[in-house]
């Protein structure tokens, strides 16, 4: 069976974007793949947070997946920096890498402009890291956008340069895995750009309750309003029928869409639906949130069980890695 592997930072809440985008496609694989989905809580550490948010944005983070409905007995769920066989396989790789190919990665150069007094060695060895977190399972594939792609690639060449150097065929190379055609959506954000995000500001977070819901939503960009008959939305308008789309009915949709067309839409009541439609929609999921985090026992049981899966998975490569290699196994 194939091996599908996705790791998120714990660096806030899901928000609608991460859950109808890639969280209720990863319930889906893991009914059809054997699955790894981890918490990337060594990832972090490149910006320098407190030890107390790092534990608990990782107590949040696993609380929101399992209310999503990942399933502990399906797949394997686990915090990176519980399973250290990833950090010897990250040394191993960063020995094969070189300077110049890490230096010309997009996403350090973009990182190194945004924190300048923080040019650390975890910014430029980033793509090393995530090359250990999927090669450590000898990962298939791996649902990722297109911010990652470059990192992808090089965990492709890092797998080949081993396998190469040391005449192996111990690492498949790794492929990027679209959630398209697994359901998954690209929800918009509020502010008129295309893609919800964390960084944009832009976000309705699973965890927001119903009065923050509404206040984000009825703050959400429009424009004039409909000038002519059944002409087309611009963009930020389009923004939110894509969202009614999502969570609304169609009986909902095709009224506010007729509205629009006919030149009698009032921006007003669309987003008073819309706002009690992402409620109706998130208070389930908010619901099992809370019950999740309340429970820490559970938690750190849910987690420690998945740490010792997927330290089996790993441990067996460092194994081959090793004799590989040449180090002794023990």
């Amino acid at each position: 069976m194939e091996i599908v592997l996705s790791g998120i930072r714990p660096t806030g809440n899901l928000h609608l974007g991460n859950y109808y985008g890639a969280v209720t496609s990863f319930v889906k694989l893991q009914e059809a793949y054997k699955c790894f989905f981890f918490i990337a809580d060594w990832h972090s550490l490149t910006t320098h947070p407190t030890p107390e948010n790092i534990q608990n944005s990782a107590r949040t983070i696993l609380s929101e997946y399992l209310a999503c409905g990942l399933d502990p007995e399906k797949s394997t769920i686990y915090v990176q920096s519980d399973v250290p066989e990833v950090i010897e396989l990250y040394l191993y790789l960063n020995m094969n890498a070189y300077l110049g190919e890490l230096e010309r990665v997009t996403s350090f150069k973009e990182k190194a402009r945004k924190q300048p007094d923080n040019v650390n060695a975890g910014l430029l060895t980033y793509p090393t890291l995530m090359a250990a977190d999927i090669l450590i399972h000898r990962s298939h594939k791996v649902p990722v956008g297109k911010d990652q792609e470059q990192n992808m690639e090089m965990a492709r060449k890092f797998a080949r340069r081993f396998n190469m150097m040391y005449n192996t065929d111990l690492f498949p190379e790794p492929q990027n895995f679209s959630l398209a055609g697994q359901g998954g959506i690209k929800i918009p954000g509020l502010d008129g750009s295309g893609k919800m995000g964390k960084s944009e500001g832009n976000c309705i977070y699973l965890c927001d309750e119903p009065s923050v819901i509404r206040k984000k939503v009825m703050k959400a960009v429009t424009d004039a309003g409909p000038q002519a008959m059944n002409s087309e939305k611009p963009e930020v308008i389009q923004n939110l029928f894509t969202l009614l789309d999502v969570v609304s009915t169609k009986d909902t949709y095709d009224y506010f869409n007729e509205k629009w067309n006919d030149c009698t839409l009032r921006y007003g009541d669309l987003k008073k639906q819309l706002a009690e439609d992402i409620i109706k929609a998130t208070d389930p999921i908010r619901e099992r949130i809370k019950e999740y985090a309340g429970n820490t026992d559970l938690l750190q049981s849910i987690a420690k069980a998945g740490a010792e899966k997927a330290r089996e998975s790993a441990a067996a490569t460092l194994k081959e890695v090793r004799k590989t290699i040449g180090f002794k196994v023990y």
